[in-house]
C-alpha cells in the first residue's frame, strides 16, 4: 500500500514537471518550430521568442496571403560579450519567389545599400538589414546605438549561415527586364493579384491576368514609363490569360478608360507598357525583354534513339579525326627531328674535316709521291729515293 502510494506521488511530481517545463518553453505560433539558434557567433540568444503580426516600415498592414506567410514573425534579441545587442525577426513563406517578393515590397521604401554574401539577396538601411534565404525573410535591427555596422553585417551573415539555400538565386524573370541590373534596384516582385495591382497602380486591365498554376509578375519603372512582366508556367495558360487580356483592353478603349501604351505576348510573357510617352518608346522597351525558351518532354523522348545514334557518329568522327592528326603530328615530329638530326651531323663532319692537319684527295690516307708531279709541301714527311 505505501508502494502504490510512493509510486503515485512520483507520477504526480513528475507531471508537474513536464507541465512547469512546458509552460517555461519559448511561445510560438502553432506552425512556426524553434528556428532561432541559441548562438550566433559571439552573440548569445536572450531567449525572449515572441510572435507579432507584421507591418510595414510605412505603417502599412501586410497581407499575408499576398506573400504566402506560414506564421506570424518570430523575433528573437541577441547580446554579444562586448556589450552589442541586435534584435532579429524572421517571417516565413510558401516559396522563394514569395520571399523575393516581401523584401521587394521593403526595399523600395527608402534609400539601401546592397549587401554581398548575406543570405540569398541583402539589403541595408540604417539601423537595419534585410535579406531572404530560401523561404526565409530574415530582419536584424540594432537594439544599442554603439554596435557598429560592421557587426551588425557579420551578425546578419552568420545568422543565415545555417539555413537552407533553396534556389540559391533571385527569381530569373527579375534578370529578363530590360536593364535589369539598373532596374532591380527599384523593381517589385508579385506572386499574387492583390500584390500586382498594389505595385503597378491598379490598372484595370491586370484584373484579366490569370495567376493560376504559379503565375509570377515583377513591375519596374522606366523614366516615366512602368513595365509590367508577367510569366506564366504554361503555354495554355499564357493563351488563355492573353485572349481575355486583348478583350479586356477592348472594353476599356471602347469605355474611355485608360489602356496599356503597348501590350504583347512574348512567349510565356505578358509585357504591358504604362504612361510611355508614346508608343515608340513602349515599343522599344518591350523589346528590351529576354525570353529564354525552354522545351523539354513530359514523356519519354521519341527522337532519343536518333539523338543517340546522332552522338555516337559524332564522337566516332571525332576520335578518327583526332587519330588522324595526331599521326600527322607525328610523322611531321618524326622527319623534323630526323632532319634537324642529320643537318647537325653533316655540320660536326665538315667541321672535323676542315680542322684536320693533313689534307688529301686520297681521303685522308698517304699518297706517295710516285711521280713527283707534286709539289713538296713537307720534305720531312717524304719518302726517299731509295727508301722503298
Amino acid at each position: 500500500m505505501r508502494v502504490s502510494l510512493l509510486l503515485k506521488l512520483i507520477i504526480s511530481l513528475a507531471l508537474l514537471t513536464s507541465v512547469l517545463t512546458l509552460a517555461k518553453a519559448k511561445p510560438h505560433s502553432p506552425d512556426s518550430p524553434q528556428i532561432f539558434p541559441d548562438q550566433v557567433g559571439s552573440f548569445h540568444g536572450q531567449g525572449d521568442y515572441h510572435s507579432n503580426p507584421f507591418e510595414t516600415a510605412l505603417g502599412q498592414k501586410i497581407v499575408w496571403e499576398d506573400y504566402g506567410v506560414m506564421f506570424d514573425s518570430e523575433w528573437n534579441e541577441y547580446k554579444s560579450e562586448s556589450g552589442d545587442r541586435v534584435e532579429a525577426e524572421l517571417i516565413k513563406t510558401r516559396s522563394d519567389s514569395a520571399a523575393y517578393a516581401l523584401l521587394s515590397t521593403y526595399r523600395i521604401q527608402g534609400q539601401y545599400s546592397k549587401l554581398e554574401d548575406v543570405g540569398t539577396y541583402g539589403i541595408k538601411r540604417p539601423q537595419e538589414i534585410i535579406f531572404y534565404k530560401g523561404p526565409l525573410v530574415f530582419f536584424v535591427h540594432k537594439v544599442s546605438e554603439s554596435t557598429r555596422d560592421d557587426v551588425l553585417i557579420n551578425f546578419a551573415r552568420l545568422l543565415a549561415e545555417p539555413y537552407d539555400k533553396g534556389e540559391g538565386d533571385i527569381p530569373v524573370l527579375v534578370k529578363h527586364l530590360p536593364n535589369w541590373e539598373q532596374a532591380q534596384a527599384q523593381a517589385v516582385y508579385s506572386v499574387t493579384p492583390h500584390a500586382l495591382r498594389q505595385a503597378s497602380g491598379n490598372r484595370p486591365v491586370l484584373d484579366a491576368v490569370n495567376f493560376e498554376g504559379g503565375t509570377e509578375a515583377v513591375t519596374a519603372q522606366y523614366g516615366q514609363s512602368r513595365m509590367v512582366l508577367v510569366e506564366y508556367t504554361t503555354p495554355q495558360i499564357a493563351g488563355d490569360s492573353d485572349a481575355r487580356i486583348q478583350t479586356k483592353i477592348k472594353e476599356l478603349r471602347d469605355a474611355g478608360q485608360a489602356v496599356p501604351t503597348a501590350y504583347k505576348r512574348v512567349g510565356n510573357y505578358s509585357v504591358f507598357v504604362f504612361d510611355a510617352p508614346d508608343e515608340q518608346t513602349a515599343e522599344h522597351l518591350i523589346q528590351g525583354v529576354t525570353y529564354e525558351q525552354v522545351v523539354q518532354w513530359l514523356g519519354e523522348n521519341p527522337h532519343l534513339l536518333e539523338r543517340a545514334q546522332r552522338y555516337y557518329t559524332q564522337f566516332t568522327g571525332g576520335v578518327i579525326m583526332a587519330v588522324l592528326k595526331a599521326s600527322g603530328l607525328s610523322v611531321l615530329l618524326c622527319f623534323g627531328i630526323g632532319g634537324l638530326a642529320g643537318w647537325l651531323v653533316f655540320k660536326r663532319r665538315r667541321a672535323r674535316a676542315a680542322a684536320a692537319e693533313t689534307y688529301s684527295d686520297a681521303g685522308g690516307i698517304v699518297r706517295l709521291n710516285l711521280d713527283e708531279m707534286t709539289a713538296e709541301t713537307d720534305s720531312s714527311r717524304l719518302l726517299g729515293k731509295g727508301d722503298i
